[in-house]
């Protein structure tokens, strides 16, 4: 079993007797009806398992399901033999998203407290808001991603205390020693490859297979990108449009999405795909970085709406598209691959996995920095800017930036692929992999 970091929230949350009812938010295929599955047989001894997406293409016996007496009758018909006591009987509402009116009816499941509850589901953003009645007070949104860096050194042999100890040396910006560092960087450029889907990660550890990996990554791609059931067919097709568009984008300069591009009509503004652009984030398979032009804490105030940038929401996804399976333009870090797109994207999905909103700098003076994110501590922004080739201390853009005193800078990182670890001025030099200690507190929401 693959460990992930979200197990110890779930568990602690099932243990606390809360009266709210847990919600984990997650993209399709990373792993959430199975870490609740594992949890959640482990802590009760009666586990009722509710499929939304199976019932409503058989007997949907929930598709009209109002009042909690109703609710626990057709759990019955199903159940009825579990149906025992809260501290004994978990009952896991799986893809709640096909019947948006449970998540009304969690706030009354809730206040019942029959039993201990805990859902799950996709685009629960967009179903959210277009629920009646939101239930305020009663649910604990979380999101999951694919497994994170620190996830998959997990998966490969990688202990716990060896994590920690290279967190030390974060924490004191100290670098790893050579073997230590050659053996990061082999085993983060696997994680270009690989990516942090749990049914890809499985497949690598076990066989060792890139043409095995790029299957699953490649079937998972073309899910994500058919699966917009829920518009008419004029959406679903610029959805695929959009997100087809998001590789190819990343070879661009600026790397923006382009609201003319998206179906090559002149005119066309951001404001005419909202409703696709809101699709692909919600349901987690793309990650948004929105242009800051005034970088002033909170960052999110001074966000623009139509500079607007996305990644793909896994890596492996990425390099399976840019290089299928020619695995030495990444292990052998070949001259003639420019790999910044790669390193940009693990960044933006390593940032947010731990709880960091994104955003990245634009001026057309004096240029862009990849990103920033919220400094809670010197209530100021960060910029971080990523380098996958050996210029890694040319930075014009980050430069002007930290230098520029509107902007009340304290700090600044580059991340390359260089061991050692070194401040000048503002700007602290660090290996990659060290983003996976860039984190926040918590990435979750309530509501």
């Amino acid at each position: 079993m693959l460990y992930r970091k979200i197990e110890s929230l779930i568990e602690a949350h099932l243990k606390s007797n809360s009266k709210r009812i847990l919600l984990i938010d997650g993209a399709r295929q990373v792993g959430k009806t199975y870490i609740i599955n594992a949890v959640g047989r482990r802590l009760f001894e009666n586990f009722i398992e509710l499929n939304m997406v199976a019932d409503s293409l058989g007997d949907r016996l929930f598709a009209d399901t109002r009042t909690v007496e109703d609710f626990y009758l057709q759990v019955s018909m199903l159940a009825g033999n579990q149906m025992k006591q809260r501290e004994n009987t978990l009952i896991f509402i799986d893809e709640i998203q096909m019947y948006p009116h449970l998540l009304t009816l969690l706030k009354f499941l809730a206040q019942d407290g029959r039993f201990t509850y805990i859902a799950s589901g996709s685009l629960l953003g967009v179903t959210l808001s277009q629920t009646t009645s939101i239930p305020m007070g009663s649910i604990r949104k979380v999101r999951m991603f694919p497994l994170d860096f620190e996830e998959f050194l997990y998966a490969n042999g990688i202990s716990g205390a060896a994590v920690s100890a290279m967190g030390q040396k974060f924490k004191g910006l100290e670098a790893l020693d050579e073997p230590l560092h050659h053996k990061m960087m082999d085993l983060f450029r696997k994680y270009l490859l690989v990516g942090g889907l749990p049914d890809a990660v499985n497949s690598f550890v076990a066989e060792k297979n890139i043409q095995a990996v790029r299957e699953i990554q490649g079937e998972i791609h073309d899910y994500y990108a058919a699966d917009a059931s829920k518009y008419d067919e004029e959406r679903k097709l610029n959805i695929r449009r959009v997100y087809d568009l998001i590789p190819s984008n990343m070879e661009n300069k600026k790397k923006r999405m382009v609201a003319q591009h998206i179906e090559n009509k002149k005119g066309k503004t951001f404001s005419d795909y909202s409703d696709e652009f809101e699709y692909l984030i919600s349901a987690g398979i793309a990650l948004n970085v929105q242009a800051i032009s005034n970088p002033v804490f909170p960052l999110l105030q001074s966000a623009g709406k139509n500079l607007l940038k996305l990644y793909l929401n896994d890596v492996g996804i990425l390099t399976g598209i840019l290089y299928g399976n020619n695995i030495r333009a990444v292990l052998n870090d070949e001259k003639s691959v420019n790999l910044g797109s790669v390193y940009e994207t693990v960044v933006a999905s390593e940032l947010i996995a731990h709880g960091h909103r994104l955003f990245y700098y634009d001026n057309r003076s004096k240029g862009e920095v990849d990103y920033l994110i919220d400094d809670y501590d010197s209530l100021s922004a960060v910029p971080i800017e990523i380098k996958s080739g050996k210029d890694y201390t040319v930075h014009s853009a980050l430069n002007a930036f930290v230098q520029n005193e509107d902007y009340h800078i304290k700090k600044a990182f580059v991340l390359s692929n260089e061991r050692e670890v070194f401040t000048k001025g503002k700007i602290t030099y660090l290996p990659i992999y060290y983003i996976m200690f860039f984190t926040v507190d918590s990435g979750e929401t309530q509501i």
